[in-house]
């Protein structure tokens, strides 16, 4: 078979190939990590098969092979080289604990030289040595797979910064690594090509014999079966099968350089400042969609800020190349036609990816009109001899324009400026810090040492039996008094207490802790609310309302049921919420955060505009129609990988253990909502009786928030607008069906009668104006016409003032009038005697003065608003004198 040369080709060749080796291919997981907040975003292809390689979770397979979408950060700046992209795709075979280092090396040579062809004399092998610490076993199997086809001169040791990787995050599998690369330059590759960033030679295959777990103190740890990990990158390998000596040559990006030519008249080759800014805009563009089409929104923090950032810099190269008008929706258009048939979502997504974009990229040159202005008279400010922004200006920048540091930078290099980042980062440090002195204000010791007494400093689980009942006979294990430990408490006293079972849900997934009591034989608590500080450790805090409690007690757990059955019914109606956004607005919506309270519900999610009226209505009757169908709530617990398989949602940010809990509303298959929800719910939607959408509003940049009550909390406010509108049927003596036109009709006749006055009140102006035309008084030989007359808005006064300079001619008018109480003023004067020096802004100004006020305006036009009503006349008397 002729070897793959296309990245299609490439990509398939190889899935088919450990297909063939009895590997499992699973599709690519999204950029946005489930269930690791250790992750910023998916980095390799290992990310999702993290939990395997702990032995947490069992594979549907021991031997795995994908094609992973990754995004790395760290090479944003390097963007625009041969080889360095931060959206890539990586194809990878792993094995948890099947095969290790022998296969995976003589799978990898086989492919390498087998299916692609390459040459063995342009590919050199490393392997990890640190000190006297060598993977000889790697050494040698290289040796044994190669069978003499390659140099042993060609299999070199490197060290740990090398051929040592490290967890993906804080704290998971790792170990030494061997990794292949393909050298363009047979005469002149040296070890040092193989390390650093050289033109002559280029990584395509990495090798990872995972036999440890790194911990988040640091500490390693042999796992139970040692694995493998390995990505070899597709674009490189495309580079190379395709003879180009640039990812951006290939035909992954062709199409989309062609495209951003025709958009900038740009040509791609004519000068490397040129060339280097599409392959920016190019690569961007395609982290960009494929980001936003996984859920990512743009923000100031965390994956949300990497988005931003990018977006950003395709913006300012793209203008570099001329293009001065949002640009980037159309290079969507680009990256899905290229890339839509290997990743559908894409193509679903398109018009959600395009309205976040063109918000966004309309926002950005916002920015740099408004900053870029700031900064500008920052660096025409500084003498010749300073080229450097310092901390505080551009943390001015930052704070007060929105103006990202590495914009500035980016912008001030190209003048020939630094920028002073160590003192921005401590600018930003003592913002930081004032804003967390202002978010900790009031708030109690929360940490999970406070309560390392209670457990005696052991880990204590305990048993939470409020999914099956809402009272539980127990008995009290530790308690804190008033934020101490004790051993008994009495009446009046705050307390927190631990029981050896519990049916009361603790505060957590946005639902509120359950409150209820917990009665002792001498005494009872109210709880007011549960906790839970430290992992399976549930708090019972309140109060004792009678009697005395004593730890040992043996206690009758009761949770206030009505006020439960009211936070079940919010939680169902959240996921129904959650469900029916994402079938009117788009799959886009992903859930941002949430609330659930016993009074109402709120919820946070991802769409980039403002909720039609129609699509309010149509999300509301969506939830109303399924609870009237008294759709089954079914609670499952399953693997997690399974619940995922079964189309379950998974929230960003939260930790998953190896069983988790699924809340399925309708029957599997056809299903209105699948999610991961350790929450408490109803057990049929018709017990919910009714969802009322309350208010829908903007939490910040593509985020959006609507708040709902269900059940009784429904009844109630429906009842409240009911009476309302009954009072105003009443009141306009007319129907609530007739209400609305009623409403319109008056409001469109009080409208009338509005402009009537307005128009009154012009009339009656100008004939004031006709009044101060009779007394024109001669100042130095000017005309001024200085005077008081009644109005009620400024609009009218400077009409007013207008209509005078208008019939004098030539001449300076300065009027007053007061309005909401306090004076204004409005000065006037001619052009020729503008020319001749006179100033209205000054004259004014000097008017307002004797009122206790001020003001300014241009030479021909200014106005003015004093604090002294008493005074308005006699400053309208010192004009002449101002004059």
């Amino acid at each position: 078979m002729p070897e793959p040369k296309s990245i299609d080709e490439i990509r398939d060749s190889y899935l088919k190939f450990f297909e063939s080796k009895k590997h499992l291919v699973v599709p690519s997981s999204s950029l946005v990590p489930v269930g690791d907040p250790t992750l910023l975003l998916t980095t390799a292809g290992m990310v999702q098969f993290k939990s395997y390689f702990t032995g947490e979770q069992t594979p549907p397979n021991p031997r795995l092979a994908s094609c992973q979408k990754c995004f790395r950060t760290t090479d944003i700046d390097s963007v625009g080289d041969i080889k360095h992209l931060t959206f890539f795709e990586m194809l990878g075979n792993f094995s948890i604990g099947n095969y290790f280092k022998k296969e995976a090396i003589e799978w990898a040579w086989e492919f390498v030289t087998g299916v692609l062809k390459l040459s063995p004399n342009n590919l050199w092998i490393t392997y990890y040595k640190e000190g006297n610490d060598e993977d000889l076993e790697a050494r040698a199997f290289w040796i044994e797979a190669t069978k003499g086809r390659l140099p042993e001169s060609h299999i070199v040791p490197l060290g740990r910064k090398y051929n040592w990787w490290g967890p993906a995050g804080e704290e998971g599998p790792c170990g030494p690594c061997s990794e292949i690369h393909y050298s363009f330059d047979l005469a002149n590759t040296t070890l040092e090509d193989l390390t650093g960033d050289s033109s002559r030679a280029v990584e395509i295959w990495n090798l990872v014999f995972t036999q440890f777990n790194k911990d988040r103190q640091g500490n390693f740890t042999k796992l139970p079966k040692p694995n493998i990990d390995t990505g070899m990158g597709l674009s490189r390998t495309a580079m190379i099968m395709q003879n180009k000596r640039t990812v951006y040559d290939t035909d992954e990006f062709q199409s989309l350089i062609r495209h951003i030519s025709q958009l900038s008249g740009r040509e791609y080759g004519q000068n490397e400042a040129t060339s280097h800014a599409i392959r920016v805009v190019a690569e961007h563009s395609r982290g960009v969609s494929f980001l936003i089409s996984d859920g990512v929104q743009p923000s100031n923090e965390g994956r949300g800020y990497v988005l931003r950032r990018i977006l950003r810099r395709a913006v300012r190269y793209g203008r570099k190349l001329g293009l001065d008008r949002p640009f980037l929706g159309e290079m969507v258009d680009a990256v899905v036609t290229k890339m839509g048939s290997q990743y559908p979502q894409l193509i679903k997504d398109k018009a959600h990816i395009q309205s976040v974009v063109l918000a966004e990229e309309n926002r950005f040159r916002e920015t740099l009109e408004s900053g870029g202005v700031i900064l500008d008279q920052i660096i025409n400010s500084k003498k010749r001899s300073d080229k450097t922004i310092s901390g505080k200006e551009a943390f001015e920048l930052y704070a007060t324009y929105g103006f990202p540091l590495d914009v500035t930078i980016d912008i001030a290099s190209e003048l020939g400026f630094k920028v002073d980042s160590v003192a921005f980062q401590k600018e930003m440090e003592v913002h930081a810090e004032v804003s967390r002195a202002g978010a900790n204000f009031g708030l109690g010791d929360k940490s999970p040492l406070r309560y390392a007494a209670l457990t005696h400093g052991h880990d204590h689980h305990v048993e939470f039996v409020g999914y099956e009942r809402l009272r539980e006979k127990t008995r009290i294990l530790g308690m804190l008094v008033n934020g101490t430990l004790a051993d008994k408490a009495s009446a009046g006293q705050e307390v927190e207490v631990i029981l050896q079972s519990t049916p009361f849900y603790a505060e957590g997934g946005g639902q509120v802790g359950d409150s209820g009591e917990i009665r002792a034989p001498l005494g009872r608590i109210s709880v007011i609310g549960t906790q839970k500080p430290v992992d399976k450790l549930f708090v019972h805090i309140g109060r004792v309302a009678e009697g005395e409690i004593k730890v040992g007690d043996t206690v009758d757990a009761d949770v206030d049921v009505i006020r439960r059955h009211e936070t079940m019914s919010n939680h169902t109606g959240t996921h129904m919420l959650h469900a029916a956004l994402r079938q009117v607005l788009g799959t886009h919506v992903r859930q941002a955060g949430s609330l659930v309270e016993p009074e109402r519900l709120r919820f946070d999610f991802t769409h980039p505009s403002a909720i039609t009226r129609q699509q309010f209505m149509d999300i509301e009757r969506l939830v109303n129609q399924k609870t009237r169908e008294d759709l089954d709530v079914h609670k499952h617990e399953m693997g997690y990988q399974e619940a995922i398989a079964h189309g379950a949602l998974a929230f960003f940010g939260e930790k998953y253990g190896d069983r988790v809990r699924v809340i399925q509303i309708g029957e599997h298959g056809h299903a209105f909502s699948t999610e991961l929800c350790g929450g408490t719910h109803i057990d049929r939607t018709g017990e919910m009786g009714i969802l009322t959408l309350l208010t829908e509003s903007s939490i910040g940049s593509g985020v959006r928030r609507i708040e709902a009550v269900t059940g009784k909390g429904a009844e109630d406010y429906l009842e409240t607008l009911r009476a309302g509108e009954l009072e105003m049927a009443q009141e306009l003596k007319t129907t609530p069906h007739e209400l609305a036109s009623k409403i319109k009709g008056l409001v469109a006749e009080l409208d009338s009668e509005r402009k009537r006055a307005s128009s009154l009140e012009r009339e009656l102006a100008r004939s004031q104006a006709d009044v101060l035309l009779a007394n024109v008084q001669q100042v130095k030989g000017a005309k001024l016409v200085s005077g008081r007359i009644n109005v009620s808005s400024a609009d009218v006064l400077r009409e007013a003032c207008d209509y005078i300079k208008g019939k004098i001619g030539s001449g300076v008018v300065v009027i007053g009038a007061l309005i909401a109480e306090r004076p204004s003023f409005v000065a006037m004067i001619t052009p020729d005697l503008v020319k001749q020096g006179f100033h209205a802004g000054n004259i004014v100004k000097q008017v307002a003065a004797v009122t206790g006020g001020t003001g300014g305006g241009k030479p021909e036009l200014a106005q003015a608003g004093g604090q002294d009503a008493a005074k308005l006349d006699e400053a309208l008397k010192a004009a002449a004198q101002f004059l």
